[in-house]
């Protein structure tokens, strides 16, 4: 894909949704962290209805902290892999309160030395609560940048590094939020909706399922005239 075409997908992206950011639920840089760790494997709305309770009780690190495992797990129980997720965050809360004076690192490394931060969740929150402009591939991301040739990669960290170089300076900032919503919503994986897309054109994905559907339509359209000419 040439510079034009990323440039103007961005644009289109950014007229569209000017302002975009994460569908998890938070109110602080830590509470947005601990969404982001139990969104491992989850949805965001399953997320955001065990956090709303949690958040609005212990919505520190030290309040959680004296939740302890069993107590947290009973407000998390509804979200996939919660018992592992119970444990990192406890332990999170712990090394915060400890090592961090009870604030969430602004710094890579440090974040991914908390229990359950991968390089996604610590690029997750470096962009939304620090404005960096990072990169959290997800399953979605992905999908959307290979689909469409945006930026093309075997692996999640060939992904992440070919939009950082692809993508036009002026729009790294939202990109990644422009680009999860979008897979989430148009480009899904089995039947992308390409009839709705707001970039159809400029996408260079091969397979654009309004196409097929053109096709089924014409194949129906085709056997009910046989019908008609049977009888």
């Amino acid at each position: 894909m040439n510079k034009q075409k990323r440039e103007a997908i961005f644009a289109r992206f950014e007229a569209a949704n000017p302002n975009p950011t994460t569908e998890l639920e938070y109110g602080s840089v830590f509470q947005l962290l601990i969404a982001v760790i139990l969104s491992a494997q989850a949805t965001d709305k399953s997320v955001n209805i065990a956090t709303r309770d949690l958040f609005k009780k212990h919505g520190t690190p030290q309040k959680m902290l004296k939740l302890g495992i069993e107590g947290l797990t009973d407000y998390i129980k509804t979200i996939g892999l919660y018992r592992t997720k119970a444990k990192n965050v406890i332990a999170t809360c712990q090394l915060l309160v400890e090592q961090h004076a009870g604030e969430v690192p602004h710094d890579r490394d440090a974040l991914e030395a908390l229990p359950g931060v991968g390089r996604k969740t610590a690029n997750v929150v470096l962009n939304t609560a620090f404005g960096e402009p990072t990169m959290a591939v997800d399953t979605h991301i992905f999908r959307v940048a290979n689909r469409t040739g945006i930026a093309p990669g075997k692996t999640v960290l060939a992904v992440e590094k070919a939009l950082l170089k692809f993508v036009p300076s002026q729009y790294l900032q939202n990109a990644h939020h422009w680009l999860i919503l979008h897979g989430r919503y148009v480009c899904v994986a089995r039947n992308p909706k390409c009839d709705v897309c707001g970039i159809e054109d400029l996408c260079e994905y091969k397979d654009k399922t309004h196409e097929d559907k053109h096709k089924k339509a014409s194949k129906k359209t085709a056997k009910k005239n046989v019908k008609k000419n049977k009888t």
